[in-house]
């Protein structure tokens, strides 16, 4: 989208929410819905409406309900043409996004950009006026979104999102997003992908979903992010590819310094250091060690003498190293012995 269609896009939201306030009659009611939703400024609470406005916040809850009421039916029978425009742009964005959408996630695509709080209070605004729309209320478990209203209410929605959160609890790992459509009854995974993101209780990393706690999907911290870029490479990294990565991964926070991510490789037992400055993960078998420890556990777990050819071939599964360093090892180091031409055992054995 275009600099000018953006301009246009957030000019048509405001000018809609300018007329739609125009219809309010009094002052006082136009100052409630305008500080409830945050139309120009900081949404603000009951209380603070109430004490603005010398009545009580029961009193403001009320006048609240009635004007949205009004202006609900107002815009049923087409009384408020300034809805219309912005209600077409925002059903067509959920239909091409899985029909139900967080407000920030339909703002930021109708302007093509992080849309400002105002923005956000725009959209959520017309949605909850327009009768093709339905509003899903924020709270612990689901963020504030909207939905196209022939789907269904707000009951519904949060009902699918829940069924989506236990099947991903069931499942005990994170999933991609095309084998939880495969275990659900949706039409197409956009629809699932859309549902999730309502979830506060839900993470996703690459299309890849699972519950927030979970790292793999909802990295925290610097070890975390290092995990996810290994297990996602499959295979051993050095230290500064991997800070690389971070830099260049859709991490919320990814502007950490090399040093400290080799700290933190150092650190924590999940990181195996198995070369100069290489590092795997140790679910892939590897284990800590020098190059000498590696060569006392392959000629343990194999109980007789091996061709140092043979112990070269089984070291290098577990450590990237010059095979001159193995050989330095087994011919210098006491703990290993040479029985045969070219072959080593253990002194203890």
């Amino acid at each position: 989208m275009s600099e000018t269609a953006t301009k246009d896009t957030a000019a048509t939201l405001k000018n809609a929410v300018q007329d739609i306030l125009n219809v309010i009659e009094q002052e006082r009611e136009r100052e409630i819905i305008t500080r409830r939703f945050g139309l120009f400024d900081r949404r603000e609470t009951l209380e603070q409406i109430g004490e603005l406005l010398g009545i009580t916040r029961e009193r403001v809850r009320q006048l609240e309900k009635a004007i949205l009421i009004r202006l609900k039916i107002a815009a049923d029978d087409g009384k408020i043409p300034a809805i219309n425009e912005v209600e077409r742009l925002i059903v067509r964005d959920l239909s091409e996004n899985g029909r139900v959408a967080r407000v920030q996630d339909i703002a930021a695509r109708l302007i093509d950009a992080i849309p400002v709080a105002e923005t956000k209070a725009h959209v959520a605004f017309v949605a909850e006026l327009s009768p093709k729309l339905v509003v899903i209320n924020e709270n612990d478990n689901y963020h504030h979104g909207v939905a196209i209203a022939e789907y269904g209410d707000e009951k519904k929605i949060r009902s699918s999102v829940d069924e989506i959160v236990k099947t991903i609890k069931k499942h005990g790992e994170p999933i991609e997003i095309e084998t939880l459509h495969e275990m659900l009854s949706y039409e197409h995974p956009s629809q699932v992908r859309a549902l999730a993101s309502l979830s506060k209780l839900l993470a996703s990393l690459k299309d890849v979903w699972g519950l927030v706690k979970w790292p793999t999907v909802n990295p925290k911290n610097i070890r975390d992010k290092i995990y996810v870029i290994l297990a996602d490479n499959g295979k051993p990294m050095h230290f500064s590819d991997i800070a690389k990565n971070i830099k260049d991964s859709e991490f919320k926070r990814k502007d950490v310094t090399t040093q400290a991510i080799h700290n933190e490789l150092i650190k924590d037992k999940r990181f195996v250091l198995i070369g100069r400055g290489i590092y795997a993960l140790d679910s892939w078998g590897y284990a800590k060690g020098t190059v000498s420890d590696i060569i006392t556990k392959v000629l343990k777990k194999a109980g007789e003498p091996l061709h140092r050819d043979e112990i070269v071939k089984r070291v290098l599964k577990s450590r990237q190293v010059k095979e001159t360093t193995i050989l330095l090892n087994l011919q210098s180091k006491p703990e290993f012995k040479r029985v045969a031409k070219a072959t080593y055992t253990l002194v203890e054995q």
